[in-house]
């Protein structure tokens, strides 16, 4: 009884450590909007993303609010959105998106993960090759007909559309357009009444490395050492 209790405990910190973390990364992306588009969501479409994003990890009103009131003040303003690259072991490619008060901190704690990681820092474009960015949007399937919707949505900039597992292992809908059309996609949405779980920027790998189970440990605990920096947005890798 005493090992079932410890595991689920186990589960339950793992789950809040992670809650913890989608709060502090989406109160960082609300802040850098406000401070780029200014506060009223209706001129600000980066905002509105954020509120779409924070409601989907079902982040505290008072955090959001919290996260508008610091962009208004001058804690912001020495901010910056940097994107790192790098090597995981067994030559799986990285990319780290960080918003950082402190680059030479952040990039000195990255550094420090790819050694003990025995990976690798890149420097600026060595990676980045084997990646497009895209706007991503996931939706809730049920009331939709998929038919309809993608061809309504190519003018938008569709490019691809398919149906995937949410964060509950419900089937979603996902949606994926070139970066430059991201705005387009959700004004198009906007404009049919629909509602994204989720709107993101995602640096989708153009090919994939796939590895047995023990080198894949090795890739995926790299990840998670990186995910759990401060400094760290996202983290995207090319492991399939």
């Amino acid at each position: 009884m005493g090992r079932i209790f410890e595991v689920r405990k186990s589960t339950m910190f793992a789950r809040w450590d992670r809650m913890a973390k989608q709060f502090t990364r989406i109160g960082k992306e609300i802040a850098i909007a406000v401070k780029t588009g200014g506060p009223d969501p209706n001129n600000n479409p980066a905002l509105r993303r954020c509120f779409q994003n924070a409601k989907s990890v079902n982040m505290p009103k008072d955090r959001v609010e919290a996260a508008i009131k610091r962009a208004m003040g001058k804690e912001m303003d020495n901010f910056e959105e940097i994107l790192y690259e790098g090597y995981a072991p067994h030559g799986v490619a990285v990319l780290i998106e960080t918003a950082t008060d402190n680059p030479t901190r952040t990039i000195a704690n990255l550094r420090s993960y790819f050694t003990k990681g025995n990976g690798n820092m890149g420097t600026s474009g060595s990676v980045s090759f084997q990646f497009k960015k895209m706007g991503v949007f996931k939706l809730k399937i049920e009331g939709l007909n998929q038919e309809e919707l993608e061809l309504d949505l190519i003018d938008a900039g569709l490019e691809e559309m398919g149906e995937g597992s949410g964060e509950n292992n419900e089937t979603i809908l996902i949606l994926r357009t070139a970066f430059n059309d991201f705005g387009n996609m959700q004004k198009a949405l906007e404009e049919k009444g629909i509602t994204p779980i989720t709107a993101e920027v995602e640096w989708i790998p153009t090919t994939t490395v796939e590895l047995p189970d023990n080198q894949a440990e090795d890739v995926l605990k790299l990840v998670d050492k990186l995910e759990q920096d401060e400094d760290v947005q996202k983290v995207f890798h090319n492991l399939k």
